[in-house]
């Protein structure tokens, strides 16, 4: 019999262990044992459920228990989560967890623990919910080059830019939506300016690329500024907006990655990945792009992510050599602005003709967008690829022209 703990009794820890008790013949079928959650560790009192028995405050009941050998980390932010996460691993015992933030701080580190007492550090369910992308990253695919991760890693901004795209609702309302339905926090920062997508990009790219990928060195910019002008223009490019976290690799080393709103062409898979959906597409140089599509968030799904890493830690004998990669104290991080890549722009001007003009002037290779209702005082544009920071000066020349930029949004190609 395999006895875990699960740390934290919220969303996500609630799953898991119900997931055991509903579960349990299909667990010891996959595992060859069976799982018993055998403690439970929350400040909070859960009086009246069926394990109300198994609940403790002290997590030295866990971390000292020899019995329990897996640990199921949920409990969110960097501390005291990473102090639990070492010493449990310190003390021989498997770590799975749905913790984003943790790893993409404190990966590096917690993989080298794990790998020196034999142990594993799992964390499908930190990236996508339910989508299995760790676990194919680095195994169905190891016989790959990753040349480029690209993904929607974010329910909450998909679902705000879907009913925007779709319901014609303006930002303020979508996200007021999504706060009703339990699918933005109260302080919805973290979700519409990018940081939780930025830590999963971190996490697939670190993965992907064996270098550790700290979230304070990307570039990132979120959703709140864009409105239903840009979203109608989008549509009437036959494109679609999405929150996209990319990397991919550039001499040197280093990686090229960012989180940003970009403009998808229909013809990319991404482009219909709506709602609280998310999506990964990660292409090889053998299999080409290969894409994950499920549910990003949520109780089952998440902790249905989070169990398969404890039947794995159940299975395993020792450390998985393929999922870890290293920090070696240097920034990996590429600068943004040396990418190539096309622009969405939409500019205010008090000379429409005279701005259209300058732009034709300006850009050889430009397409004018319009729609129905479009504001008399604007114009948007698609450009040709070019360096990003070509971009600021675009930008630059604009203002001096009387032509005042409003958006900019990169074109994922």
């Amino acid at each position: 019999m395999a006895k875990i703990a699960v740390m934290g009794h919220g969303v996500v820890g609630s799953g898991v262990v119900e997931i055991t008790l509903v579960n349990g013949e299909q667990l010891k079928k996959r595992s060859g044992e069976t799982i018993e959650v055998k403690r439970i560790l929350d400040l909070r009192d859960f009086p009246g459920l069926s394990y109300s028995n198994l609940f403790t405050k002290d997590f030295q009941d866990i971390v000292n228990d020899e019995e329990i050998s897996v640990v199921c980390e949920m409990m969110g932010g960097v501390s005291p989560a990473y102090e639990f996460t070492k010493a449990c691993l310190e003390k021989g015992k498997s770590v799975v967890t749905s913790n984003k933030e943790l790893v993409a701080q404190k990966g590096a580190e917690l993989l080298q623990i794990a790998k020196q007492n034999n142990v594993n550090y799992f964390f499908e369910a930190s990236v996508g919910g339910g989508i299995p992308i760790i676990r194919p990253l680095h195994q169905c695919l190891a016989a790959n080059k990753i040349e480029e991760i690209t993904g929607i890693l974010n329910g909450t901004t998909n679902f705000i830019l879907s009913k925007m795209l779709d319901d014609n609702m303006p930002f303020e309302e979508a996200l007021a939506l999504a706060q009703q339905k339990g699918y933005a926090e109260k302080d919805p920062t973290a979700d519409i300016e990018g940081d939780d997508a930025c830590r999963k990009i971190c996490i697939l790219a670190a993965l992907a690329y064996g270098n550790h990928i700290y979230p304070k060195d990307v570039h990132k910019e979120g959703i709140s500024k864009l409105t239903l002008a840009d979203v109608r223009y989008a549509r009437s490019w036959d494109g679609e907006i999405k929150l996209i976290g990319r990397a991919a690799p550039v001499e040197n080393g280093k990686v090229t990655i960012m989180v940003g709103p970009m403009l998808v062409p229909q013809d990319n898979m991404l482009s219909s990945v709506d709602g609280v959906f998310n999506a990964v597409t990660v292409k090889g140089n053998m299999v080409d792009k290969v894409t994950f599509v499920g549910r990003g968030a949520g109780k089952s799904p998440t902790a249905s992510a989070v169990v398969a890493d404890v039947v794995d830690a159940v299975k395993s004998h020792g450390t998985s050599i393929s999922q870890t990669w290293i920090d070696n104290g240097e920034s990996m991080v590429a600068d943004y602005l040396d990418d190539v890549v096309a622009y969405y722009m939409r500019v205010k001007t008090a000379d429409v003709s005279a701005a259209k003009a300058y732009v034709e002037q300006r850009l050889p290779e430009v397409e004018f967008l319009d729609y129905d209702g479009s504001a008399e005082d604007e114009i948007a544009f698609v450009t040709q690829p070019m360096v990003a920071r070509e971009s600021h000066t675009l930008e630059q020349d604009l203002e001096q022209n009387g032509i005042q930029p409003v958006s900019k949004l990169r074109i994922l190609q």
